[in-house]
């Protein structure tokens, strides 16, 4: 699990980051970091059905969270339902 100073710069990067997706009426929900420093994220709104979806994410949200936090590795799509078993 992240630590907490982690957490915040990886919250503080998204927010940041979203309105340029409400601006074409999509939106992110965060779900957690994993251990392998991945950050898991829904996209909803217009994101969540667009077929450009993946690009946003690997080539727009997640380039910008590793410029604001070197640590992550990986932004991933997450629609699972049971985040507890994810250990989040």
């Amino acid at each position: 699990m992240a630590d907490a100073k982690m957490e915040e710069t990886v919250k503080e990067a998204l927010e940041m980051f979203r309105p340029q997706l409400q601006a074409d009426g999509g939106d992110m929900e965060y779900v957690g970091i994993d251990d392998e420093n991945r950050v898991h994220l829904n996209l909803t709104g217009a994101c969540g059905s667009c077929p450009m979806a993946l690009m946003t994410l690997k080539m727009g949200i997640e380039r910008y969270l590793k410029d604001a936090c070197p640590e992550i590795l990986e932004v991933v799509q997450d629609n699972a339902t049971n985040y507890d078993e994810m250990g989040f």
